[in-house]
């Protein structure tokens, strides 16, 4: 198979930010198949560029030898962090960068598209039927609900146009995937047909539980700390402002470290405002590839993953979690829904209610007061990952589900390889 995917905010391993699609995309290549990822060079966690992308070379994609990855990256309007209507021009770029460069990837047998941000989808679904192959739409964010629900998106006009942009992708993909179950209801009420499920999860390889981080430690200060980290975003949804009162109830505590790993719009207004409130136990650190991510993960004595209290969001399976999990830290989670469900079933952490600082903070020092329960906890969610969320796994029900997908999707057997005159093989 040669799958082409159009992801404006691709990571790969060597990047920060979620890299569900370059891990996937990593066990395809090593089955043989062969991967084409149309990127933006602009990170959407941290703001920074990598060079563009020349179309590549097609060989070897007819092959049906060892496998490929390659990562293409155009261009991109580069202020996506300054406003919401500089975000729309971003997404705008990339939808037709991306659409220009996807005409020259040959010998394609599936496109593949992925939101937020959703204008990509119109790239991918364009493209698929341009070639005559299917169109895979994913659903990673329930967007634009989820903009609407926190008030990015307010304008009458652009809320009609962009659900009536939804609903179109939905109803015009041949096959819909969502990593969480709490969207399916969702996009089943605005017409998606066959919907698969593959779900978020971690590479228990990629961590090792064992590891005390201590190199980490000691790169920032952190020795002889009580650690609570949160990795990730700092933007609008996360709600940090919360670890930030949390932090302010725990001062009592001088062990208790408050870490912040990440990057993203809010952050400098959440070092502004922990500054005002003299918390000298908040620790403000960048962000770091993924394959940096397990030394840090180990320098935690707990994990913390947290969104506003919008109801919407008990839909999501964040990627977080499971890597708090993988890393056989215990988690400390401030969203409700389907996410607590797999940590209660797990006994893998501690929920509590969203936006509650005190609750936060009490959790926190609960876990700190009893290590031999947190370590238990993180055990605990490790082995339910190699049970239930594998990324390995995961991956060979996608290559399952895509070669079904072309299989319908393909009205005969295309032999393409080179003929001879007489129109033989």
């Amino acid at each position: 198979m040669h799958i082409l995917l159009i992801h404006q905010a691709f990571a790969a391993l060597d990047e920060p930010g979620g890299t569900r699609h370059h891990e996937l995309a990593r066990y395809l290549a090593e089955k043989g198949h062969h991967v084409t990822v149309i990127a933006s060079p602009v990170s959407y966690l941290t703001g920074n560029a990598s060079p563009l992308s020349p179309i590549p070379s097609e060989e070897g994609i007819g092959d049906r030898g060892e496998g490929s990855v390659a990562i293409l990256r155009a261009y991109t309007y580069r202020a996506l962090h300054k406003s919401f209507v500089h975000r729309v021009f971003s997404f705008l770029s990339f939808m037709a960068s991306s659409f220009w460069m996807g005409l020259g990837v040959k010998n394609v047998d599936l496109v593949w598209g992925t939101s937020p941000p959703i204008f990509q989808g119109v790239t991918a679904w364009a493209l698929a039927r341009l070639k005559g192959v299917p169109f895979l739409f994913e659903v990673r964010d329930l967007w634009p609900a989820f903009a609407i629900e926190v008030g990015v998106l307010r304008n009458r006009l652009l809320i009609r146009l962009s659900e009536w942009l939804e609903r179109f992708l939905y109803r015009h993909a041949d096959r819909m995937m969502v990593n969480s179950p709490g969207f399916i209801a969702h996009i089943t009420e605005r017409g998606a047909r066959r919907i698969e499920l593959i779900p978020n999860g971690a590479d228990p390889r990629m961590f090792d539980p064992a590891s005390d981080g201590a190199d980490f430690r000691r790169a920032h200060a952190l020795e002889g700390k009580f650690v609570a980290l949160y990795a990730g975003a700092h933007g609008m949804s996360n709600d940090l402002g919360v670890v930030l009162d949390a932090a302010g109830r725990l001062c009592d505590l001088p062990d208790v470290a408050c870490v912040l790993l990440g990057d993203g719009k809010d952050k400098p207004a959440l070092i502004a405002r922990a500054a005002e409130m003299g918390l000298v136990n908040v620790h403000f650190l960048p962000s770091v590839p993924k394959d940096e991510m397990s030394a840090a993960l180990a320098a935690a004595d707990a994990c913390i993953a947290i969104l506003k209290p919008i109801p919407l969001y008990a839909t999501v399976y964040p990627n977080k979690v499971f890597d708090y999990m993988a890393a056989g830290r215990p988690v400390i989670l401030a969203i409700d829904g389907v996410i607590r469900r797999v940590i209660e079933d797990a006994d893998a952490g501690v929920f509590v209610p969203p936006g509650d600082a005190a609750a936060l903070a009490e959790a926190i020092r609960a876990v700190r007061d009893r290590p031999d329960r947190g370590r238990a906890l993180g055990q605990r969610g490790r082995r339910y990952v190699e049970e239930h969320f594998d990324r390995a796994v995961l991956a060979d029900q996608l290559e399952t589900v895509l070669a079904d997908i072309i299989l319908q999707g393909r009205p005969m057997t295309v032999d393409r390889r080179p003929k001879t005159d007489d129109g033989s093989p």
